[in-house]
């Protein structure tokens, strides 16, 4: 089974760009389909309150729950004092598996941290760039998963993708996702050096296509348990399923 571990889903209420205004999944669902993707982790797009997107995705997610998984979006500096009872929310009511939040909100925060720790939930941190993040990360809290996503820069930063590797091979609890990663090599280097059980496909749907960003997995070349891993294991693992 095929799981794609990061595509947005809803509406935003902003307007400078698609991230933040509309993720619709019309188009996206039917690439999906095409390229047999199987299931689908579901985040907020870019919002001034997480608790309606959430919210908004739970309702997508509660339509179709044999599709759709759905992560938690919090802004750790907006959000502070409320984490916990935004996450208890979105795991007891929506039954969401993860928390996401994004370096472009503010940095991650104790109190995330702590949620998750508290709700044994993953974190899919995108910290664009900002990879050192993963040092304080994986040794103040080892018993919490990380998914860095974009190989750790979706502005296709070689120099911090690359050091996120050096975090994947030495600490068991990052891991990273393949999203919009255009340097191919850096794909290949992550599996050699860290192994397959800590890279998770993911698109960046529904703006990037889930049937390219798929291809990309299957041009690794990997053995088919290794490619199961990458392509969804990984993901059930660390959700608990």
């Amino acid at each position: 089974m095929i799981i794609d571990c990061h595509c947005h889903a809803g509406e935003g209420d902003g307007f400078s760009g698609p991230w933040d205004s509309d993720a619709g999944l019309e188009r996206y669902l039917a690439r999906a389909r095409q390229a047999g993707i199987a299931r689908t982790v579901l985040l907020a797009a870019f919002h001034s309150d997480y608790a309606q997107a959430n919210r908004s995705v739970a309702r997508i997610v509660a339509a179709d729950p044999g599709r759709f998984y759905g992560f938690a979006f919090v802004h750790a500096q907006r959000d502070r004092g409320r984490v916990r009872a935004m996450v208890r929310v979105a795991v007891e009511e929506y039954g969401f598996v993860g928390i996401k939040l994004h370096r472009h909100d503010a940095r991650i925060s104790r109190e995330v941290c702590e949620t998750a720790r508290f709700f044994r939930l993953p974190v899919l941190y995108d910290v664009t760039g900002e990879v050192a993040a993963a040092e304080l990360l994986a040794s103040q809290f080892p018993d919490v998963n990380f998914i860095l996503p974009h190989l750790g820069s979706f502005a296709d930063d070689w120099s911090a993708q690359l050091a996120l590797i050096d975090h994947l091979a030495r600490h068991r609890n990052i891991y990273a996702d393949s999203a919009g990663v255009r340097r191919f090599d850096l794909l290949e280097m992550a599996v050699r050096r860290a192994g397959a059980h800590k890279l998770l496909f993911g698109s960046d749907g529904p703006w990037l296509h889930p049937g390219v960003e798929l291809a990309k997995i299957g041009m690794l070349g990997l053995a088919p348990d290794d490619e199961a891993l990458v392509l969804g294991q990984n993901l059930l693992r660390l959700i608990g399923h």
